[in-house]
């Protein structure tokens, strides 16, 4: 399975595994996940093998069922690597390109910037996947089978073709799912419509995938339960990535809602050195969000972290500096007070953090709190403001 997309938020960050170079300057992970799949293809292609062949044995059988494995990872790289300088090519950077158990990923660093560029950076990878199929049938009508050489042309004809064919199904988190939400995108002109109603194709997709394992299993009198577990495992993950998909969609619908001014909230500022019970104090009594701590002149220098303050025992904090709990201030992660909708977010990946100064030409303005950003964005059921910067549940967004 084919989950190229975008580096963004919790999704940006994943485990890739063990890199196995680069390729056009783009590095290569393999997922520790993709050796499951490599037993387990071996073990039961080890069968199909035997029957093919029944003059292999022993450890040939194996051997050459294992190349079906090679032959599947190869595809699926060459496939992402179709999207990979697809995206170079529209100026869209890559992070890298990631093998794993159920296929593959590109990791890009920004989204397509208009419907079009979508569209041909999704279908950039069945296409690659098609014409290698192609080339493996062209292999097949030349060779003599049955024969070993049959047996990997028919390996490679089979892989990409199952890559190609699966990945176009109009449903995201798949190829296909990307390019309907290009299609429809260009039709509504709003990217995060486009993407909820790709997610909802996706989860579609996902149930007829179940479906078809349920139905495959059935019709074998109960001797596909390989497949039967392949493919209900398949359509879990696509269900996942189309909620996540949908879920995405609503959020980036309430982006524009974001402005800072709406969001600031009060500080109170402490001198370095201040005990961080006194700094608690100070802000329960100015009703303050956010504790700013100073120098001598009234300089900022930190901003206090809230669940790091809350992490001290109470019995400790008279004996606690603030500063030991307190952010140094970095101007490139402030906020400017006319900061709105997409520039909020993209400061916010640029720099994760529970709580964020809001500052503009030396000026203090306030803090804005991640969970604030996170609320308009998502919002729950209603949720009575804390006065007190250490009761506040910050999250990362």
């Amino acid at each position: 399975m084919d989950d190229s997309a975008p580096s963004n938020g919790r999704r940006g960050f994943r485990r890739r595994g063990l890199r196995l170079g680069r390729v056009f300057g783009i590095p290569v992970h393999l997922s520790p996940s993709w050796l499951i799949l490599a037993v387990l293809v071996t073990v039961i292609y080890a069968d199909i093998v035997r029957n093919e062949l029944p003059e292999l044995g022993g450890p040939l059988v194996y051997v050459v069922s294992f190349t079906f494995v090679i032959s599947l990872c190869l595809s699926v790289f060459l496939h992402e690597l179709g999207h990979a300088l697809t995206s170079l090519k529209y100026g869209i950077g890559v992070k890298g390109i990631t093998l794993e158990m159920l296929g593959g990923y590109t990791e890009m660093e920004e989204e397509a910037p208009r419907p079009g560029v979508e569209a041909v950076v999704a279908l950039a990878g069945p296409a690659v996947s098609l014409v290698l199929g192609g080339v493996g049938v062209v292999l097949l009508s030349v060779l003599d089978g049955p024969s070993i050489g049959y047996e990997l042309a028919f390996q490679f004809a089979v892989s990409n073709i199952i890559v190609a064919l699966f990945n176009v199904l109009p449903g995201l988190p798949l190829d296909g799912g990307r390019a309907l939400r290009a299609v429809v995108w260009a039709i509504a002109k709003d990217r995060h419509v486009a993407t909820r109603v790709s997610g909802w194709t996706g989860r579609a997709v996902a149930v007829l995938t179940i479906a078809g394992g349920i139905a495959l299993f059935l019709g074998s009198g109960g001797a596909n339960i390989v497949s039967l577990l392949f493919t209900g495992m398949v359509g879990m993950v696509l269900w996942a990535g189309a909620t996540q998909a949908i879920r995405v969609g609503k959020l980036g619908g309430r982006i524009p809602l974001l402005a800072v001014r709406k969001l600031i909230r009060p500080l109170t500022s402490v001198p370095t050195g201040t005990p961080l019970s006194e700094a608690l104090r100070r802000a329960e009594e100015n009703a303050a969000l956010g504790v700013l701590v100073v120098d001598t002149a009234e300089r900022p220098l930190a901003l206090l972290h809230a669940h790091a303050a809350m992490s001290v025992p109470a019995q400790r904090r008279p004996w606690i500096s603030v500063d030991s709990v307190s952010r140094d201030i970095d101007p490139g992660a402030a906020l400017d007070p006319e900061m709105h909708g997409q520039e909020i977010i993209d400061a916010v990946r640029a720099h994760p953090s529970t709580e964020y100064l809001v500052m503009a030409d030396g000026i203090v303005y306030g803090v804005v709190v991640a969970a604030d950003i996170a609320e308009v964005l998502e919002p729950r059921t209603i949720r009575s403001r804390p006065s007190r910067p250490h009761t506040r549940n910050g999250v990362n967004t």
